[in-house]
């Protein structure tokens, strides 16, 4: 028998200490990847929110009507959930990286070439296909898929960090947009927001590159829904589909059009477009307080709750539209609305086993996105109609309320006796 108590002489055995890894879950390093996740998504988001800034100069440059002047923002976004699919199964062959540099390079060349265009169709075209469906796109649903390995503890907080991505790009670009179309055009603005794009992006994604983190291993009860559903798994898919297409459609009356409204009440684009910022940069507290009390209520009570005051938010437009109460009533209705889309991961996650998440949650969130450029549009063509945005607000309600029933509906089922904790 060989005794090994003792090392050989000059010898000496390192024994490294204890700690994590640095590609283990809620690690040092998922926070930083986290910051530039969240630095990708900020930039990358102005695809959402360009077309809201530019909206009345495309009305006068080409001549079309408030509907028409609306569906660049319609078919960017309708643009964004097909592309959405696509680069997120890119990203699980190839990893983030890839649709990364491919988006950040389309993105940049699609608002060169919006500088340049000579026909509503030509921007139309290049919003859809270039901006929303090859570029942006990249930024929300694989982000958010990738940052998910590297987190386990701190997943939820997490998510809600990064999905608030979008809303800073709301809070941050429509001012420096507002400014540059008032200062040197808006075709001069996307050639510079081009050139930035490309510039601002691609040092983030190099720092992406990395690959490690991993998702938990999970038993085969933690890959059990946490409530049994009321209805048949695919029932419910319809009735989550429909809710977020009714939440986002009410959702996009205030954020597609404010600038346009605040012209047609005499306080200038600058004004709407601080109103928008201030909506979407309250936008970012909705969400991350929403994301904490959703550990406490869940996400369906979060989803119920912040469609409520929504739908609150709205009625105030109806009365109030003075200066003052408009930024008042805007910045209520940021506070209202920025957890109601995250939560549908989360009710997702309640009622459907874990297998089958990533896809729902997919669908799920592209239903919402085509709530905001069907709303967008549809507000558009309501105004045309009547000649105000009086019924556009109450279109908009009316949504909402679609939304409100299933939400409350589900929440009514799961208290039944005969609707049990599967876990």
């Amino acid at each position: 028998m060989v005794c090994m108590s003792n090392p050989p002489s000059g010898i000496a055995r390192k024994i490294p200490p204890p700690g994590p890894r640095p590609d283990e879950p809620d690690s040092a390093a998922a926070w930083r990847r986290l910051i530039v996740a969240l630095l990708l998504a900020t930039i990358g988001g102005i695809g959402l929110w360009s077309t809201v800034v530019v909206l009345p100069a495309i009305q006068d440059e080409f001549g079309v009507g408030r509907g028409g002047a609306s569906l660049p923002f319609a078919v960017t976004l309708m643009g964004f959930a097909i592309g959405g699919v696509f680069m997120g199964r890119l990203s699980d062959r190839f990893g983030v990286v890839l649709p990364l540099i491919l988006g950040a390079s389309v993105l940049g060349t699609g608002y060169v070439l919006a500088s340049f265009v000579q026909s509503y169709w030509q921007f139309l075209a290049v919003q859809c296909l270039l901006i929303g469906m090859l570029g942006s796109s990249v930024t929300f649903g694989p982000l958010v898929a990738d940052i998910t390995h590297w987190f386990v503890r701190r997943r939820g907080i997490a998510v809600a960090i990064l999905a608030s991505g979008n809303y800073l790009s709301g809070a941050i670009w429509p001012p420096i947009l507002q400014f540059g179309i008032e200062t040197v055009g808006w075709r001069q603005t996307h050639l510079y927001v081009g050139l930035f794009v490309v510039v601002a992006m691609f040092p983030l994604v190099l720092l992406m590159r990395r690959k490690g983190g991993h998702s938990a291993r999970m038993g085969a009860s933690a890959a059990q829904p946490l409530h049994q559903s009321p209805v048949p798994l695919p029932v419910l898919q319809v009735f989550l589909i429909v809710a977020g297409l009714a939440c986002c459609v009410a959702m996009a009356m205030p954020q597609v059009h404010m600038i346009a409204y605040c012209l047609d009440l005499g306080y200038g684009a600058a004004s709407g477009a601080e109103m928008l910022s201030i909506m979407l940069g309250l936008g970012v507290v909705s969400r991350l307080i929403s994301g904490l009390l959703a550990d406490r209520i869940g996400g369906l009570g979060t989803l119920l709750l912040g469609s409520s005051f929504q739908c609150l938010a709205l009625m105030f437009y109806l009365p109030f539209d003075g200066l003052v109460s408009l930024y008042m009533v805007s910045a209520l209705f940021g506070l209202s609305q920025g957890g109601i889309v995250p939560s549908y991961a989360l009710i997702v996650r309640d009622y459907f086993p874990a297998n089958q998440a990533a896809t729902r949650v997919t669908i799920v969130l592209m239903a919402t996105v085509a709530g905001m450029a069907l709303g967008g549009w549809l507000s558009g063509v309501i105004f045309d109609l009547t000649g105000s945005y009086q019924m556009a607000f109450i279109n908009g309600i009316a949504w909402n309320l679609v939304n409100m029933s299933i939400a409350g509906w589900l929440m009514i089922s799961r208290m039944r006796p005969g609707v049990r904790l599967a876990a």
